[in-house]
């Protein structure tokens, strides 16, 4: 061929192909974190097309991982590119890799180091391996087919050793093979199959520094665990191919909606490692930032929110947590989080279905964090608190107005106690009340809760010279008085619409809003914690055409630009739920998004999370995603079997929220009650 001229038969065509699939699929790596240069050159350079077989040779250059026989898989290239940099390997390296696979490890990491050793169990495999690399002239790579767990010690010590496979700990035959200053990376076992990297370093001969790296899917160790895509039918793994997220191959383009949000998006590499520099210059000076979540009971929306509400607290001194609870529930977790004991609550907190939605363990690590920070700042800035805005609690919040007036003046608490009587015939069930409430069965208690917290709000006003704690309470007792007035309000109002009794609710979780900003300050700033349905617009969404508000739409006619309105959104996973009100929760799985669906132009843009910023209309990607279009909500309860009628609605995704977050999978959350096998401490959190 004449220097300087390209081929222009069909292998030509092919090699160009292949060439922009590369190229494509390091420019991905690169926005999903991965900076080493010495990594991305071998991703470049290396063939991974030669490391499979040819009826998959097209998906080579997709983020996915691949069959490759004996039940065994070709990690996808992220996952392979973050161990690798995790290792952070200089060019004089002797590398162990325990799990040769195809070879595409080692390959990549013979243009890394100056050495490669590689143990693969599986005979077929390890003769695979051995023969590709020697016919691709990878000479710096020996490979031994044997006991992956005893390494090949005949050639150690290593100056860095790579496990491919998830195990609980490294074998200490294998630690023994660490140079001093070595590095061994490996992923943790994990029946989720989602954990973290951890990075050994061996800082002397009998001392190992160990490191917790970000979360990644991972290669199980036993066969028996793997994805055995040796059953399956071969079309039927083309499929599964197709669907992936992320997929740029000739039959399967991203469509122009994807690829704009794949632009646009900032990738979330872990949620405990995610660089929120960006949203929080995005946030600003905003007042109020409202974190949604797609459902009640997906791990990755509590654990996001939390990072992001913690960042607020820190670097932009947010003053308080307001979450879509009962005010009673919360406000025991409001006097732990300040470092107080607990009060002498009547009844047991989250015990109301849904009792898993507050009392999960992704709950309490967030509130020990807030206790933690509180304690250490007492004596910079006060404490950072934690509310409740929803008003089902009408019994609860009953019992603690008494409580306090007992407390302070008994002439007072039994005129409550009496008022309020008018309420217990239907403590068990509020619901039947406002039923009858609305015949002539029974008379409405109006008048006698509106006396209750008209007593409350004078005592409140001549009430000028408490201390800060006292305050509190007073504060306390005014806002469960408010409470039981809307409550007793919003039972009566079920019978005459859902639209009426929707506003209602709504409208007091905004006004409860507004007087804890009062209560903190003129400059006072909250973090709100609740589903999208409540902290979007409504008025960009079908709850708009049925004269619908909700916390969002109120914040932004109040605050404008000073609320800030950030949605979550996911593909598939598992999801805790029940499948009707007040039924056990049970771990669901999610189905896949709708092709219609936002959720589906997401998860074809092929990152498994990120963030999505909305309010620059100037942008291509909110140009292109103001069409109306399905969005899918999941409450407490979830019915897959009906999941279009049930779950989804339209809505304007750039209207309805200032950013999106996405996890292409998530996970159920981990409850701490009854669901567990046993029941929440009944002094949650303070038991705990």
């Amino acid at each position: 061929m004449v220097a300087g001229r390209r081929r222009t038969d069909g292998l030509q065509l092919v090699e160009d192909i292949a060439q922009q699939a590369k190229s494509d699929l390091v420019a991905l790596l690169r926005r999903r974190g991965i900076r080493n240069p010495s990594v991305l050159r071998a991703m470049l350079d290396v063939p991974r097309e030669e490391f499979v077989g040819l009826d998959l040779a097209e998906f080579a250059y997709d983020d996915a991982p691949l069959p490759i026989g004996e039940g065994q898989i070709l990690a996808q290239p992220y996952l392979v590119a973050l161990l690798l940099e995790a290792l952070n390997l200089t060019a004089t390296d002797r590398v162990l890799e325990l799990g040769t696979g195809s070879g595409y490890g080692a390959a990549l990491l013979s243009c890394i180091v100056s050495r490669v050793f590689s143990v693969e169990p599986h005979p077929q495999l390890a003769h695979q391996a051995r023969t590709r690399l020697q016919r691709l002239q990878f000479d710096n790579v020996s490979v031994l087919c044997g006991d992956a767990t005893l390494g090949w010690p005949e050639h150690g010590p290593y100056s860095a050793i790579l496990l491919v496979t998830g195990v609980s700990q490294a074998p200490e035959g294998i630690l023994e093979q660490l140079a001093v200053g070595g590095r061994l990376v490996m992923p943790t076992d994990s029946p989720a199959r989602e954990q973290g990297l951890l990075r050994m370093t061996r800082v002397s001969q009998d001392k190992l520094e160990v490191e917790t790296l970000p979360r990644v899917r991972y290669v199980p160790l036993s066969k028996s665990d793997a994805l055995d895509t040796s059953v399956l039918d071969q079309a039927e793994v083309l499929d599964r191919l197709f669907k992936r997220r992320g997929h740029r191959t000739i039959k399967a383009q991203l469509s122009p909606v994807s690829e704009l949000i794949e632009r646009a998006a900032f990738h979330i590499p872990s949620i405990d490692h995610v660089n929120l520099s960006g949203l929080l210059n995005r946030i600003g000076h905003a007042r109020v930032v409202l974190l949604g979540e797609a459902s009640h009971g997906s791990a990755e929306f509590y654990e996001m929110r939390a990072r992001i509400t913690q960042a607020l607290v820190e670097h932009k001194g947010f003053n308080f947590v307001a979450v879509e609870a009962d005010w009673p529930d919360a406000a025991q977790v409001n006097r732990f989080v300040r470092g107080a004991s607990p009060g002498a609550s009547l009844e047991p907190v989250f015990t109301r279905f849904p009792t898993w939605m507050w009392a999960n363990t992704q709950v309490l690590a967030f509130v020990k964090w807030l206790r933690d920070f509180n304690a250490s700042h007492s004596t910079v800035r006060s404490a950072v608190g934690f509310y409740g805005l929803d008003l089902y609690s009408l019994f609860s919040s009953i019992n603690a107005v008494i409580q306090y007036l007992r407390g302070i003046d008994q002439e007072l608490a039994m005129i409550a106690q009496h008022r309020y009587g008018c309420l217990t015939p239907w403590q068990s069930d509020p619901a039947t009340y406002g039923r009858l409430a609305m015949t002539d069965q029974h008379r409405s208690c109006e008048r006698e809760v509106v006396l209750v917290l008209d007593s409350l709000l004078r005592k409140r006003v001549a009430d000028t010279e408490n201390t800060q704690n006292k305050d509190q309470q007073l504060f306390d007792a005014v806002s469960n008085a408010r409470l039981i007035k809307n409550a007793e309000q919003y039972y009566r109002l079920m019978y005459r619409g859902s639209t009426t009794a929707w506003n209602l609710r709504d409208q007091h979780m905004f006004e409860t809003l507004n007087h804890l900003l009062a209560f903190h300050g003129a400059h006072s700033k909250a973090v709100i914690w609740a589903h999208n349905s409540h902290i979007g617009n409504a008025a960009a969404t079908e709850m708009g055409a049925r004269n619908e508000i909700n916390i969002g739409h109120l914040c932004q006619q109040q605050l404008g630009r000073d609320a800030y309105k950030i949605g979550f959104g996911t593909h598939l996973g598992t999801v805790a739920a029940a499948s009707h009100w007040g039924e056990p929760m049970e771990v669901k799985v999610v189905r896949p998004s709708h092709p219609a669906s936002y959720e589906r132009l997401c998860h074809d843009a092929g990152l498994d999370a990120f963030l999505l910023p909305l309010r620059d209309a100037r942008q291509p990607v909110v140009r292109a995603l103001q069409e109306a279009r399905l969005e899918r909500a999941i409450g407490v309860i979830y019915r897959p079997e009906t999941e279009l009628a049930s779950h989804y609605f339209n809505a304007s995704l750039p209207n309805q929220f200032d950013e999106y977050i996405w996890f292409d999978e998530t996970r159920a959350i981990d409850p701490l009650g009854p669901e567990t096998g046993e029941g929440a401490p009944e002094t949650f959190p303070f038991g705990l």
